[in-house]
């Protein structure tokens, strides 16, 4: 199917989609649980895969830094996600195109190829410490990461390259429960639930570079471009039509907040055990530090959870950059196609899973990587996010389906927030340079 084809009635295989194969078994009142649970895709992909290896560190050094005081700062992000999510899926839905490929037509091809070449340099990196947060989780069981991140290159290249969208999707959906692991760490460590409740329902903010360095970093690790710029393309992949968007929409909104949780399990499971003891360097170091107290079964459900989300994430970061560089230059993209059908999005997907793999064999500090990645996520997100609003209140664009009024104010306040605190980084950092 070429890219100029919409994809609202069939998916990429030919078949019925998901609303339309389970929209004979459901009422207009009410849905049985399991269909919505048959929906899950793109949204809970794109919003699990932000709690990659990057992800987990920044999560895990936000709990041993600050104990539980980010968690309300998490929960105004998931707000944020959650709005974020949704106007994407609705996007690629109702458009039947992904963002990269609406931002060519909405907006200068300056515009796009800036965009595209901050995004591309920005996955890269993230791609890199997928791979290595590969190898981390395999070295807790104790198996080599020289053997265990080229034999992970070469499965998620497969999975992807030899595989349909659906075939993959299953794949990654199983992927994601690994997240599970975190809650039963959490419970395991005992936290104050007490303190919990209260500083999550409570700001307790603390005015210092350090916290703000940090809420820049959660938010880029939580509302990540690449995340975005998946769950338009995923749906438009999957063939989702307008009258099954209701199904979608549980998804998008159902899987950032899902994620989000868990993100704040893996803050609560820090903090409980070694909250006050100052930043965290990687995930792996996390996962150990959490053993004195918590014992070896924490450290073992910390490597599940870190094997699943690196794996995950080290499939949807490239095929975001695939995605959103095919969709900008107009050329077929599509996971159910093959290598002579899709050349250029095939290729820059299989280019971004070798030099990952191969940059994260070599025995250099990945740390500031890991960190900085994250932080320049942070400030990419608000031009990213600019865009996806001005589309979403477009109604040439949307249609009907445009941003109500209430969600409007809601979306602008998230980015004016969100580029505040982008803001306020960098002028720290220049003053730091200075």
């Amino acid at each position: 199917m070429s890219s100029a084809t919409p994809r609202r009635k069939l998916n990429p295989g030919g078949q019925r989609s998901i609303g339309s194969r389970l929209r004979g078994s459901s009422t207009k009142r009410k849905r049985p649980f399991w269909v919505y649970l048959a929906a899950a895709g793109p949204g809970l992909i794109a919003a699990n895969a932000g709690n990659d290896a990057g992800g987990i560190a920044t999560y895990a050094s936000a709990g041993s830094q600050f104990g539980y005081r980010t968690l309300f700062f998490m929960m105004l992000v998931t707000v944020g996600l959650v709005v974020v999510q949704e106007m994407s899926a609705r996007l690629g839905v109702y458009s039947g195109k992904g963002l990269a490929a609406l931002i060519r037509e909405q907006f200068s091809v300056r515009l796009t190829g800036l965009a595209m070449l901050a995004l591309t340099a920005s996955n890269l990196g993230l791609v890199v410490s997928e791979f290595a947060g590969i190898g981390a989780a395999f070295q807790l069981f104790g198996v080599s990461r020289y053997l265990s991140i080229p034999i992970s290159a070469l499965f998620i290249w497969g999975l992807v390259v030899f595989g349909s969208y659906r075939y993959a999707e299953r794949i990654f959906l199983i992927m994601s429960l690994a997240f599970f692991a975190y809650p039963i760490a959490a419970l395991v460590g005992h936290p104050n639930w007490h303190k919990v409740a209260a500083q999550t329902v409570l700001p307790h903010f603390i005015a210092s570079n350090s916290f703000i360095f940090l809420g820049v970093a959660l938010i880029g690790t939580t509302i990540s471009p690449y995340m975005q710029v998946y769950a338009a393309a995923g749906v438009v992949d999957r063939g989702i039509s307008p009258e099954e968007y209701p199904l979608e929409r549980v998804d998008a909104v159902g899987g950032a907040i899902f994620a989000d949780v868990i993100s704040m399990f893996i803050i609560i499971a820090t903090a409980a055990v070694i909250g006050g003891t100052g930043p965290l360097n990687s995930a792996k170091q996390a996962a150990l530090a959490l053993q004195p107290v918590a014992g070896s079964g924490a450290v073992i459900l910390f490597a599940i959870g870190l094997l699943g989300a690196s794996a995950l994430a080290g499939a949807v970061v490239p095929l975001s950059t695939s995605y959103a560089v095919a969709e900008a230059l107009g050329v077929e993209r599509s996971v159910s196609r093959k290598f002579r059908q899709a050349p250029l999005f095939l290729g820059i997907f299989s280019a971004q899973v070798l030099l990952g793999a191969a940059v994260s064999l070599i025995p250099v500090n990945l740390i500031t990587l890991l960190i900085f990645t994250q932080v320049l996520q942070g400030l990419l997100t608000p031009i990213i996010l600019t865009f996806i609003v001005v589309l979403a209140n477009r109604r040439s664009v949307l249609g009907d389906a445009v941003n109500g009024r209430i969600f409007r104010k809601v979306a602008a306040v998230s980015i004016v927030g969100i580029g505040c605190l982008s803001l306020v980084l960098i002028i720290q950092t220049l003053i730091g340079w200075l």
